[in-house]
């Protein structure tokens, strides 16, 4: 029996997921968690073989929720499941220590598949998340911006793109403000880049945001 904990804030969607895995008697959804701290709750009660995580989950960010379960559990894989496409987030994730990333578009019997593969010790990457991978050895000329930044100013550039204060994201990442502003400087000048709204624009033209 494969033991599964979900990770979405949305009730709808883990209801479908739960649908989608009620078919197949080998796997079982033992608890759901709405946001990135009921994730760690659960991980230190509980004995899962692996996570489903969803990426836009509110308060902490997903890759940080990631980066605490791999510290904490380092033997407990995570499926990353989300609605941004691969070239997005994918390669970001993996080496942030996930298992596997798929989007939310993907058909079920994938979802499966990954599932199945990643609990048997194996990951689950696309062919298109292996070439990324392998795009990550080449020279940075032709990546875009946001690849310069380290996973903590990617987590800051996304919330300030969605629009959060630097109040409300030093609640969201348990950082002082000042070190918040901090980053927003280093991110500002390694995209180049010289107001919020300038990240926005870029964040919903990559299709980076809801």
């Amino acid at each position: 029996m494969i033991k599964l904990l979900i990770a979405d804030d949305h009730a709808i969607f883990r209801e479908g997921l739960k649908h989608i895995l009620e078919e197949h008697p080998d796997i079982l959804v033992a608890d759901e968690a709405g946001n990135g701290q009921e994730v760690l709750d659960y991980i230190w009660k509980n004995e899962y073989d692996m996570i489903l995580l969803d990426i836009g989950m509110p308060g902490m960010p997903a890759l940080e929720v990631l980066k605490q379960v791999k510290n904490g559990k380092p033997r407990l894989p995570v499926l990353v499941l989300s609605m941004y496409p691969e070239d997005q987030y994918a390669v970001r994730f993996i080496r942030a220590g996930a298992s596997g990333y798929l989007t939310k578009e993907s058909a079920p019997e994938e979802l499966i598949t990954a599932i199945r593969k990643i609990t048997a010790g194996r990951k689950y990457i696309t062919s298109s998340v292996a070439e990324k991978l392998a795009d990550e050895v080449e020279p940075d000329a032709d990546k875009p911006a946001h690849h310069s930044l380290s996973d903590r100013e990617f987590e800051v550039f996304r919330l300030i793109a969605s629009g959060k204060t630097v109040k409300q994201i030093a609640e969201d990442l348990f950082l002082s403000m000042k070190t918040i502003s901090t980053y927003r400087s280093r991110i500002l000048e390694k995209m180049k880049m010289k107001t919020n709204a300038e990240l926005m624009h870029y964040a919903l033209k990559q299709h980076m945001l809801d």
